[in-house]
């Protein structure tokens, strides 16, 4: 697995070794000794799976402590416009984000820290999302912020028209609201 480092710390890109032949391709998505070496010592516990027409954007979600969530996130089919925001508090990179495309195509995959909120926009007709998260969902710790946010300046590339959001996205707060 290449591992890719960005600006910002413990966030990092993830490229499987992909074998691929005149019938397909296999590659590994997880290997719990070899991503604890490599990545992280965390222990998944839970799965999930969305799946999201052309234009959708979700997020930008986090869970507060004491349930905040270490992810590591892949697209099965499709492609996604991927961002993840530290929302660490006394984070030297507090309000930065990165972006990352993930596709079918690439298999990149984004670990994602504990501390960082987390949002998508999908860039093909249909899109299959998963994530490991190593904490589960608690909708008492469910928090958001705002994905069109001017401090953070997110530079969506956005559908005519707009995104296509839930109804609990089109209201949080910008990340100067932010309880993490």
């Amino acid at each position: 697995m290449n591992i890719i480092k960005t600006d910002i710390e413990g966030l990092l890109i993830l490229e499987p070794k992909v074998f691929g032949d005149s019938r397909g391709y296999f590659f590994e998505v997880f290997n719990r000794r070899e991503f604890a070496a490599a990545v992280s010592d965390v222990n998944f516990v839970q799965d999930n799976e969305s799946m999201s027409a052309g234009g959708v954007l979700r997020g930008l979600h986090y869970q507060k402590a004491p349930f905040a969530q270490a992810k590591l996130v892949r697209v099965v089919k499709g492609r996604v416009l991927d961002v993840a925001v530290d929302i660490r508090p006394g984070s030297k990179t507090f309000g930065k984000y990165i972006m990352a495309e993930l596709s079918d195509e690439n298999k990149r995959m984004v670990f994602i820290p504990k501390g960082f909120a987390h949002g998508y926009l999908t860039l093909a007709a249909e899109n299959i999302f998963q994530y490991k998260c190593d904490e589960f969902y608690h909708p008492e710790a469910e928090a958001g912020i705002a994905w069109d946010d001017p401090t953070l300046a997110i530079p969506w590339p956005l559908p005519e028209g707009g995104p296509i959001l839930s109804e609990k996205d089109r209201k949080h707060p910008g990340i100067k609201s932010i309880d993490a």
